[in-house]
């Protein structure tokens, strides 16, 4: 039996593509009206942890300003203090001291119960005038009679850094007046921040005023204490009364009953060395060992470096050793100076070799190490390997300075070695670096004395380029070496430059 004809299949009407016949398709709906420009979109319930952070990452403080002053646009919102402080440190920090300050006037009728962590960082924050506003300030934003020692402390310790000595008066006039309502009575830690000024200031009699004042209470919360001592030593030490520095180190130990450490040694380790007295520096370290205070690297450092600036290799070198076998990693310090010392006085590999050994054991050497090994091999006349470590350091990572190129430059140019001078100009222009003034007028005009007048007006312009102005017997040379050669046009270029840059 033979099955139906099939039918053909037909085209298959898709629903979007009918139209009616008897109807004329509906035209779409026009597209709704843009908004206007102005209408600004509204924003959704911001809750305060979100907004504190929001403020901390905004890009600027002026958004800053203005999230916060639309979220307390929002029904039922309230600051807290969190917000606050965030609002406060981020307008501290974009440098808008006058915004600040009258959002802490707000802060302070709000109803809000503020601690004060929140506040220490806006104190160093904030400039000199308005970190003092905001002291006076605090009782009542943290509804307390007085500030506390720690805000003091902070705010005076800014004060101090900051240089500002109005404001600095003003406070320490609050400070000794009886009468002030908002500060608290100091105790050691504000007296050992007074006498740091002092003495960072050269004043040591205020600074023994004030540590007299100190010795006169006889309660726990004031008495000179390890800081204070070795705070006054260094100043001592650093005018060059070693005599009453160490008589204050006795007073120290036998009437104040403390205990110096390596800081308080090392002043005055450091304080003879200054003053060329290194047979008493190394005194101190017996007088450290007998005390039961063994040195440490920094006070190896100290007498390392003052055997070097009288010239004591030997003695140098002893120290040095001594501290390895004491178990003491020697820092770049100590490897700096001894490395100066002896490229200094001849002995220029075994500088290198201490660099090399620096690098072995993890301390790296700077530019200040690199540079005395420079001189030391252009004292001894080796500028090929001088010019070789100019060229190798950067590309190993070492960052050298536009004294390192001097170094060399000044010396090829009193050895009368232009070729290398030429050289190594060339490198220092490259990488944005610029000779004495003086070695550039000796190499122009060694280049004009060997005949090289195009390589002197080639660096000639190179050096024009950075700002340089040769002085006239300069100027009067090369001009004379261009129309020797007959080379009149740019012997007129050269006039031209003269006359365009005065």
């Amino acid at each position: 039996m033979k099955p139906p004809p099939t039918k053909a299949p037909l085209p298959w009407i898709s629903p979007l593509q009918y139209r009616s016949p008897t109807r004329a398709a509906p035209s779409p709906p026009p597209p709704p009206p843009p908004p206007p420009p102005d209408t600004p979109t509204p924003l959704r319930y911001i809750h305060h942890h979100d907004l504190a952070r929001l403020i901390t990452s905004s890009p600027s403080a002026q958004r800053a300003l203005d999230l916060f002053n639309a979220a307390a646009a929002q029904r039922g919102f309230s600051h807290t203090p969190a917000t606050f402080s965030a609002l406060l440190i981020r307008l501290a920090r974009g440098r808008l001291p006058s915004a600040a300050a009258a959002v802490l006037r707000r802060a302070a009728s709000a109803p809000c119960r503020f601690v004060e962590p929140q506040f220490l960082p806006l104190l160093r924050l904030l400039p000199a005038d308005h970190s003092l506003t905001l002291l006076r300030l605090l009782p009542a934003l943290l509804r307390r009679s007085r500030v506390s020692h720690k805000a003091l402390a902070v705010c005076l310790d800014h004060l101090v850094s900051s240089r500002c000595p109005d404001v600095l008066t003003e406070l320490l006039a609050d400070l000794r007046d009886p009468q002030n309502k908002y500060l608290p009575t100091p105790n050691t830690c504000i007296y050992n921040i007074l006498i740091k000024h002092y003495v960072k200031k050269g004043d040591l009699g205020t600074a023994f005023n004030v540590f007299d004042e100190m010795r006169e209470f006889n309660c726990a919360d004031v008495r000179p204490g390890l800081v204070t001592y070795s705070t006054l030593i260094g100043g001592l030490c650093r005018g060059g009364k070693m005599k009453e520095a160490f008589e204050l180190l006795e007073e120290m130990i036998e009437k104040g009953r403390i205990v110096p450490d390596q800081l308080t040694y090392n002043l005055l380790i450091s304080g003879f060395c200054r003053l060329g007295q290194v047979e008493k520096a190394q005194s101190i370290f017996g007088f450290m060992r007998k005390n039961e205070c063994e040195p440490n690297a920094f006070n190896y450092a100290a007498l390392i470096n003052g055997h070097c600036k009288k010239g004591e290799v030997e003695s140098a070198r002893g120290v040095f050793e001594e501290m390895i076998s004491s178990g003491i990693q020697p820092d770049a310090v100590s490897y700096t100076s001894l490395i100066g010392c002896l490229c200094r006085h001849g002995n220029v590999d075994e500088g290198i070799n201490l660099v090399q050994e620096m690098w072995q054991k993890g301390c790296k050497a700077d530019v200040v190490t690199y540079n005395l090994v420079l001189e030391g091999l252009c004292k001894d006349g080796r500028t090929v390997e001088a010019m070789t470590l100019l060229e190798r350091l950067p590309l190993e990572g070492v960052k050298l300075n536009c004294a390192s190129y001097r170094i060399v430059m000044n010396c090829l140019c009193s050895r009368g070695e232009i070729d290398k001078a030429a050289g190594l100009l060339g490198m220092m222009l490259q990488r944005g670096f610029l000779p004495h003034y003086a070695a550039s007028n000796t190499l122009l005009i060694g280049l004009c004395d060997v005949g090289r007048v195009a390589d002197a007006t080639v660096a000639l312009y190179g050096l024009v380029d950075t700002g340089f102005m040769p002085e006239a017997s300069c100027w009067a040379r090369l001009i004379e070496s261009v129309f020797r050669e007959r080379k009149l046009r740019r012997s007129i270029e050269l006039l031209d430059v003269l006359i365009a840059e005065g």
